[in-house]
């Protein structure tokens, strides 16, 4: 029980990484509170963890600045504070070589990525500073590291996420808040089995010879599970995580070598 008696927040929390996450905070004895866009999916996805008041789901949309604070500040009311969240929304968005991508793509992108990051983080931030406590944990990328052809705007994304957590970490180490980013490898979530064809397309391959293209890449030379995230989001939750901040941590199976 890690995390008795915390309250977190979850972005994107009723599907892949954020689901996971979601599960693993109820396990560790936290009480969640996750946004979603898709009211059914997501009251669907409460009913199946079945961890009755602990868990609650409030309606937003990422690319929403009203959205997400509107999200934070209904955790903190509901449950009477906030210690963690986790921004967790976030995705590629339209996927063209940088010559054929358009303003509002490249725009989209940094909504749903940064943006949503930066409003969740400056409203928790309100909440957190007065408590002399806080975990703020981006979920980037390893995209956040390097970068692969077609993913330009959701690789500067990421890479404005994970300065962000720096300088945000430097901003508030003195106050009891951690703020750290974790940057996964390939995971296969239901956004992935979504886009991912589109992604290969664009690199002239197949989906499966991409999933196998970015595997080989890896230590592992596997996809990386939503639970090995979760994992590392309960470390960077608790208190044994207390010394950890401004890190980009990778759960990547190795193929991001920093």
């Amino acid at each position: 029980m890690k995390l008795d008696g915390k309250i977190a927040a979850v972005t994107g929390g009723s599907a892949g990484i954020g689901r996971a996450i979601a599960e693993a905070f109820l396990e560790e004895g936290a009480s969640v509170a996750i946004m979603a866009r898709n009211p059914t999916k997501a009251q669907k996805a409460v009913a199946e963890i079945g961890a009755g008041d602990r868990l609650v789901f409030i309606q937003g949309d990422a690319m929403d600045q009203d959205s997400v604070e509107n999200f934070v500040d209904k955790t903190a009311e509901h449950f009477g504070q906030l210690d963690i969240l986790v921004n967790n929304a976030g995705g590629a968005g339209d996927l063209q070589p940088t010559v054929d991508l358009s303003d509002e793509a490249f725009d989209e992108t940094m909504k749903w990525n940064v943006y949503s990051t930066f409003w969740g983080t400056r409203r928790a931030l309100k909440l957190m500073i007065p408590n002399s406590f806080g975990r703020i944990i981006n979920i980037s990328s390893i995209e956040g590291k390097h970068g692969k052809p077609v993913l330009t705007a959701y690789t500067a994304a990421k890479h404005a996420v994970n300065g962000m957590t720096k300088a945000t970490a430097r901003e508030v180490g003195t106050q009891g808040i951690t703020v750290n980013a974790i940057c996964p490898g390939l995971i296969i979530t239901d956004i992935v089995r979504d886009n991912g064809p589109n992604t290969a397309k664009a690199m002239g391959i197949s989906f499966e010879e991409m999933i196998d293209l970015f595997s080989q890449e890896s230590a592992i030379q596997r996809p990386n599970k939503v639970e090995e995230v979760a994992a590392m989001a309960v470390l960077l939750a608790s208190e044994a995580g207390a010394g950890i901040t401004g890190a980009l941590l990778s759960v990547d199976g190795g193929s991001a070598q920093y």
